[in-house]
């Protein structure tokens, strides 16, 4: 379903990515690993369109992305996006329900007022929260029940493609394992293909179909997340077991 081909981004002299090649089967769950700064981030934000590579391809459903779409066409494309943000990133401003609700009170996906706080209350009750957090504030919950907003409104479009930064960042153990035991139910019972980034090992382990290993803007390893700890790659080897001794440099 979405595929880059040798993808190169460059900001300056700082090459990020140098040749990204990886592809994501439909319905299926890819988990993208790395350190911090390897351009995992850079990766989703050109499949988005929000940052446009300066070589190769990026490919969703066999047609170019890498191409500029503007007005409705460029809307109809995000239309098959959610994401949930690292940090959450909800609006202060506007309450829990319209938050999880942002994308169908405007734009092409907007429904009625009412119809849309119907949807947000029942994508709350499916992220475990209680109707009664609809007409709370971003501030009035906990960093828990923040992601589980998030999460909320990342599915509230019932979207096609779904994309997790950094899921469980700022979690406790047993929130983060929460969190992750959602995510997963919840893109096997849409169908969605996802695509997550972290560097947390918990979390691939749990969501993962796949894995792909991303170090130095290239991808090391790639393959099915049971195969992931006899994986021969010593970049990915270094990785999961947290050894400061490999090719990766430690920062000291």
């Amino acid at each position: 379903m979405i595929e880059l081909r040798d993808v190169h981004k460059a900001f300056g002299a700082n090459k990020v990515l140098q040749g990204v090649t990886l592809s994501v089967d439909k319905g299926t769950s890819m988990v993208i690993i790395g350190g911090s700064g390897t351009g995992k981030s850079v990766a989703l934000k050109c499949i988005l369109g929000l940052v446009r590579p300066d070589s190769g391809q990026i490919l969703l459903d066999g047609e170019d992305v890498t191409k500029s779409a503007r007005g409705a066409k460029r809307d109809a494309f995000l239309a098959r996006f959610g994401m949930l943000f690292q940090g959450g990133a909800l609006f202060d401003s506007l309450s829990v329900w319209q938050n999880v609700a942002f994308r169908l009170l405007r734009g092409s996906l907007k429904r009625p007022k009412e119809e849309a706080r119907e949807i947000a209350v029942e994508k709350l009750r499916r992220v475990g929260l209680k109707p009664d957090v609809a007409d709370l504030f971003p501030a009035e919950l906990s960093g828990g029940m923040q992601k589980r907003v998030g999460l909320a409104r990342a599915i509230a479009a019932e979207p096609e493609i779904i994309f997790f930064d950094e899921p469980t960042t700022g979690l406790d153990p047993i929130m983060a394992g929460v969190i992750n035991e959602l995510i997963r139910e919840i893109v096997v019972e849409m169908g969605a293909t996802a695509i997550t980034i972290t560097h947390d090992m918990s979390s691939v382990r749990a969501i993962a179909d796949d894995v792909a290993m991303l170090h130095g803007g290239v991808i090391h390893w790639t393959g099915p997340v049971g195969e992931m700890d006899d994986g021969d790659d010593p970049y990915l080897q270094q990785f999961i077991t947290g050894s400061a001794e490999g090719p990766i440099e430690a920062v000291r």
